[in-house]
């Protein structure tokens, strides 16, 4: 392996942060604390709490994974990318749960969108940038 450059250190530990946040998300309404509560008004919630043990399974898997392949990445593993590629299939779930199966956006409005789509092409690009530093050989 070759000794990784700078921006792979700050790039790995910016994803394992965000992919955190999204561990902390998936908490926060697995337990439903109050500060998630404080977020959305009892239409929101309740719909929230009727989702399906599929729908939050794709949550877990999505967040869980994302943290799994930055702590991979910073491992310097190449392991990451399939755990990323996992997370990515976990986010899309989710994703066609609360766009598809429940129409999010009627009850959300359409700013629901601007996170979702964060939130996959930064999935996208923890994958495209597994795959350079593979071939970078930074990673192995």
């Amino acid at each position: 392996m070759t000794k990784p450059s700078t921006s792979f250190w700050v790039i790995s530990v910016i994803a394992l942060l965000w992919n955190a946040m999204g561990v902390k998300a998936y908490l926060d309404q697995a337990y439903v604390t109050d500060s998630f509560k404080a977020m959305y008004n009892e239409e929101q919630l309740k719909m929230i709490a009727e989702a399906p043990a599929w729908a939050m399974s794709a949550f877990a898997i999505a967040v869980f994974g994302g943290v799994l392949g930055c702590i991979l990445l910073l491992m310097r593993k190449k392991l990451a990318k399939t755990v990323f590629v996992i997370s990515l299939i976990g986010i899309l779930v989710q994703m066609y749960y609360n766009f598809f199966v429940i129409d999010s956006i009627a009850v959300y409005g359409p700013g629901a969108m601007a996170m979702p789509i964060m939130i996959i092409l930064f999935a996208v690009f923890l994958i495209w940038y597994a795959n350079y530093c593979i071939k970078k050989n930074w990673i192995a």
